[in-house]
C-alpha cells in the first residue's frame, strides 16, 4: 500500500462523484445465455429503456420472454441491440435498419442469423470481472488515484462505477497497473501509454479481422456482401474460435518483441557505460 500526504477522506469524497444512485447488479445467467431485465439490457447495450421498447414496436428487436410481469432478455437481444446502435451511429434510420434486417433474414434461418449476431457482438472478455469499493482503490494506489486519473481510467473502461462499488472488467490489467504503480511508475503515465497502445491494437485487430473476412466472405461473395446458407452458422462458429487464435499470435509476437527491446536497451546502456569508462580511463 502506498502512503499519501493527502487526506484519504478528501480523496474518497472526490472519487465518489462517480457513485451512481443505486447499486447495479450483474445480470444473471441461465443455461448458455445471460439474462437481462430491460434496464440491464439497455445499460449493457449503451441504449435506453425507451429505445428498447421503440425497437420492439418497430419489429427490429425480438420481444422478451415473459415471466410473470417481467420481460426477460438474453444475449440474442443484446447482440441485436448493439447492431442497431452501430447502424444508427452510421446514419441509418430505423426504417433503413428494418428493411436491412428483413432482407438479411429472407431465405436464411433466423436462428443462424441470430447466432452470427451474437458471435460478432458478444466476443467479450472471458475473464470474470472483480469488484472493489473506493477504499480498496485508495489502498491499492494511494495518491496516484486522483480524480483526473479516475476519469481517465473510467473512459478507458478499466474501472466501471456501479453504485457503491467499482467493477474491474480486466483484473489482469488492473493488477499490472498496481504493480507498475508500486514500482514507481505513475499511474497517470501508465494510462497515457495504454491509450497509445490501444490505438495500435485497434489497427492490429482490424488487420487480423480484415484478413479473415477477405478469405472467408469477400472471395466467395464479393466485397460488402453477407454470407449465405450454411456459411452463416459456419462463420459464427469460426468467429467464436478466433479469440484464442488471435491471443496466441499476439502473445507470442509481443513476447518476442519485448525480449528484443529489453535486450537492446540493456546492451545500449552497457555500451554507454563502457564508452564512459574508456573515455575517462
Amino acid at each position: 500500500m502506498k502512503t499519501s500526504d493527502r487526506n484519504p477522506a478528501a480523496i474518497l469524497r472526490s472519487l465518489k462523484k462517480y457513485t451512481q444512485a443505486d447499486a447495479e447488479e450483474a445480470p444473471a445467467e441461465a443455461g448458455n445465455h445471460k439474462e437481462y431485465t430491460i434496464d440491464e439490457l439497455a445499460r449493457e447495450g449503451s441504449s435506453t429503456v425507451r429505445n428498447v421498447r421503440a425497437y420492439q414496436d418497430r419489429g427490429i428487436l425480438p420481444s422478451p420472454e415473459k415471466r410473470g410481469r417481467t420481460g426477460i432478455y438474453t444475449d440474442v437481444h443484446l447482440a441485436r441491440l448493439k447492431i442497431i446502435g452501430a447502424l444508427l451511429e452510421r446514419g441509418y434510420t430505423l426504417n433503413n435498419i428494418r428493411d436491412l434486417l428483413i432482407a438479411w433474414e429472407q431465405g436464411r434461418e433466423l436462428n443462424d442469423i441470430l447466432g452470427l449476431e451474437v458471435a460478432v457482438t458478444n466476443w467479450q472478455n472471458p475473464v470474470v470481472p472483480s469488484y472493489l469499493d473506493y477504499q480498496n482503490l485508495l489502498d491499492d494506489f494511494g495518491e496516484d488515484i486522483t480524480p483526473e486519473v479516475m476519469t481517465k481510467a473510467v473512459k478507458l473502461g478499466y474501472i466501471i462505477p456501479e453504485g457503491m462499488r467499482l467493477r474491474i472488467p480486466y483484473p489482469r490489467v488492473y493488477n499490472a497497473g498496481k504493480e507498475l504503480s508500486e514500482a514507481g511508475v505513475p499511474l497517470d503515465a501508465v494510462l497515457t501509454h495504454v491509450t497509445l497502445v490501444r490505438e495500435e491494437v485497434d489497427k492490429l485487430a482490424e488487420r487480423f479481422i480484415g484478413m479473415i473476412i477477405h478469405h472467408l466472405v469477400d472471395e466467395k461473395y464479393g466485397d460488402d456482401a453477407l454470407p449465405e446458407g450454411e456459411d452463416v452458422p459456419k462463420l459464427a462458429d469460426f468467429i467464436t474460435r478466433i479469440r484464442p487464435l488471435a491471443d496466441a499470435v499476439v502473445s507470442d509476437e509481443l513476447g518476442r518483441v519485448l525480449e528484443k527491446s529489453i535486450n537492446k536497451i540493456l546492451v545500449d546502456r552497457l555500451a554507454n557505460v563502457l564508452a564512459h569508462i574508456e573515455k575517462n580511463g
